[in-house]
């Protein structure tokens, strides 16, 4: 399965490094990050994690924007692209995007377009995300939050969307901290 991560690499790079260049260390950062979180979710599971970090974004990139709401407009074209169906719904509705959704009268769209799995893949995806910073930097949960409302403003969708998805995108962030200290080596 290292080819399906190597491939989604290589389309996210394509998409997005020369057309969206701080994008890209997001995505960068974000999928090394889903690499180092990979115990949180089970063995088979893994490639489609990381996979699915490099890709999430994928929807910002110029050429894709349709209705101007990445998660859709990045899932759709995965789907036309044929990445597997399952990327492309964590994709569509990664940290939480159906509540963005619903903020752009989108939410039934997606819903109808591409299934949500509740998972620990969707936590290690929304954990790997919401910790990492527009220029790649780590950061707690609560400073991403914070940081994404600051760029947007307090009246803009986006601030509105992460104000609902809060109490959410932090249980999933803990879920996956919680999966991952149980999968510490216990002393012998």
């Amino acid at each position: 399965m290292a080819v399906l991560v190597d491939a989604a690499r290589e389309i996210a790079r394509l998409k997005l490094e020369a057309a969206l260049p701080r994008r890209w260390s997001h995505v960068q950062a974000v999928a090394a990050k889903a690499r180092q979180v990979c115990g949180a979710v089970p063995p088979e599971d893994r490639d489609v994690l990381v996979a699915s970090a490099w890709l999430h974004d994928v929807g910002y990139s110029p050429g894709l924007v349709d209705t101007g709401f990445h998660s859709l407009d990045g899932a759709r074209w995965l789907r036309r692209e044929s990445v597997d169906e399952r990327i492309a719904a964590f994709v569509a509705h990664h940290s939480c995007a159906w509540l963005e959704a619903e903020e752009r009268g989108l939410g039934h769209v997606l819903a109808d377009e591409f299934p949500r799995e509740e998972s620990p893949v969707t936590d290690a995806l929304c954990f790997s995300d919401m910790t990492t910073g527009p220029d790649g930097q780590d950061f707690d949960v609560n400073d991403r939050l914070a940081e994404i409302r600051s760029r947007y403003g307090p009246d803009h969708l986006v601030t509105r969307f992460i104000t609902r998805a809060e109490p959410e995108i932090v249980a999933s962030v803990r879920r996956t901290q919680g999966r991952l200290a149980g999968f510490v080596a216990q002393p012998m």
